[in-house]
């Protein structure tokens, strides 16, 4: 699966683009502006884009109108086709969020609900009670999304509404040419939909990508063979900057080896989640940890088994407080930016990209104390041909490395340099991030507060 190699970048279009925040039924071309971001895109190393909801909506775009229409927010269907297509021109994949759980009271099954209530051909799309009342007063009540109002949840067990949402993703597949979907709170959406999501787009695209969102609990619930190809790995991130913040990278490490041990009670061995800093909902990292240790935070979203994915504005840093409201964490931002944080964060993407064992390694603990840790990303078994798939791959790309069959990560999370002991199997390597030869004779030396991504020389 193409996924497994990619470097994912989350676009919030309703916010980045700047678009009101209640739909105001004006139509303007703001999608567009996404093209003028191909550049950085290209040199920041993502090999993929994630459009946050792009279909009519009432306001953030989960309260979905219209699915079969792009935002006049954001513009028209012909003006999303061409920035997919650009994309696609550049060598950017594209997914786009598939909101199935629920709709916006805009949504005009809903509207014809309340208007015809009990006639309505609609009435079965949804959890109608007509005997009961809403928050809105509407004279019925209904099944709103964990109890908000403003999202009316649909009844994907209705072959109607099933039907009518695979039409749709025929559609977005025909007519902009998208990779694949994040499914939003896939944790409930219903599983036979999902099966049946597989298998059809699986039809309509043999690689097409499913990313479901889920909180938390086992994510084979929904990431398996039938159902996601991946999902949103959100202990780990809780983990990561909860581990730097405490100066306590057990926390991490003890998830990631929960994970992807090749212990028989590993969780996720060989599946590839998403992981991520930040992204829409929740508070932006540099709003988390300290300037100094969000390059640490990177490595660890780079290094660990899985995907990642970097969430707009995020790479050079940019604020936001959940306790702020959700629009504080999805801003209006005009153009990119580029500082030392964005640097090392493409010298990560390149190495993800280029060597095979940051895709598809297994996971060991070879240092672990609070504020320092060593770990190993290794193939394993007869690895020869990955490696001679990636060579090919990796032909013509400026600073890429020669593939290995193993990387190792470093992070001091300390004041101070330390040096790591242990067995490294090879008396030296070289640094990804900085291109420097490192001598693992006397240990492996690395400054304050500095992440090392190496591979044997």
């Amino acid at each position: 699966m193409w996924a497994d190699e990619a470097v994912f970048y989350q676009i919030y279009p309703i916010g980045m683009c700047g678009a009101p925040r209640a739909n105001d039924g004006v139509l303007t071309h703001r999608i567009l502006s996404v093209i003028d971001w191909i550049p950085h895109l290209k040199k920041l190393g993502a090999t993929a884009v994630y459009f946050s909801p792009v279909f009519e909506s009432d306001a953030h775009g989960y309260d979905t109108r219209d699915y079969r229409k792009i935002d006049c927010r954001l513009g028209t269907n012909e003006d999303f086709a061409k920035v997919v297509s650009a994309l696609h021109e550049a060598g950017i994949r594209v997914i786009i969020d598939g909101v199935f759980n629920h709709v916006g009271r805009g949504f005009f099954g809903f509207q014809d609900v309340l208007k015809n209530r009990e006639s309505s051909q609609y009435r079965d799309w949804f959890n109608i009670n007509f005997g009961g009342n809403s928050p809105y007063n509407d004279g019925l009540g209904y099944e709103g999304w964990e109890g908000a109002m403003d999202l009316v949840k649909l009844n994907l067990r209705n072959p109607a509404v099933s039907d009518y949402l695979i039409e749709s993703v025929r559609g977005w597949v025909k007519e902009f040419d998208i990779d694949g979907l994040r499914l939003d709170v896939a944790y409930m959406v219903d599983r036979d939909f999902l099966k049946r999501l597989r298998w059809e787009t699986s039809q309509m695209k043999p690689d097409f990508f499913l990313l479901g969102e889920i909180l938390g609990g086992d994510y084979k619930v929904i990431m398996n063979d039938e159902m996601c190809h991946s999902a949103t790995n959100y202990e780990c991130y809780k983990g990561s900057w909860s581990a730097l913040a405490s100066d306590n990278l057990f926390e991490i490490v003890h998830s990631l080896l929960r994970q992807f041990d090749t212990q028989p009670w590993s969780l996720y061995t060989g599946k590839h989640p998403v992981s991520f800093a930040d992204n829409h909902d929740v508070t932006r990292i540099a709003s988390i940890l300290p300037p100094e240790k969000l390059p640490l935070e990177y490595a660890l979203v780079f290094g660990m088994p899985g995907i990642p994915m970097v969430y707009y504005g995020s790479e050079w840093g940019v604020k936001g407080d959940k306790k702020d409201g959700d629009f504080c964490l999805r801003p209006a931002i005009e153009k990119p930016e580029w500082n030392e944080l964005t640097d090392v964060i493409s010298k990560m993407a390149l190495a993800e990209t280029t060597q095979p064992a940051l895709a598809y390694g297994g996971f060991a603990s070879l240092v672990l104390e609070n504020r320092h840790c060593l770990f190993e990303r290794a193939l394993s078994g007869d690895s020869a041909e990955l490696i001679a798939r990636y060579k090919e791959k990796n032909a013509g790309i400026e600073g890429a490395s020669a593939p290995a069959d193993r990387v190792l990560v470093a992070i001091n999370e300390d004041v101070s340099p330390y040096t790591f002991h242990a067995d490294f199997r090879c008396g030296r390597g070289i640094d990804l991030l900085t291109g420097n030869t490192v001598d693992f004779g006397g240990g492996l030396d690395v400054p304050a507060y500095t992440s090392m991504f190496l591979i044997p020389d």
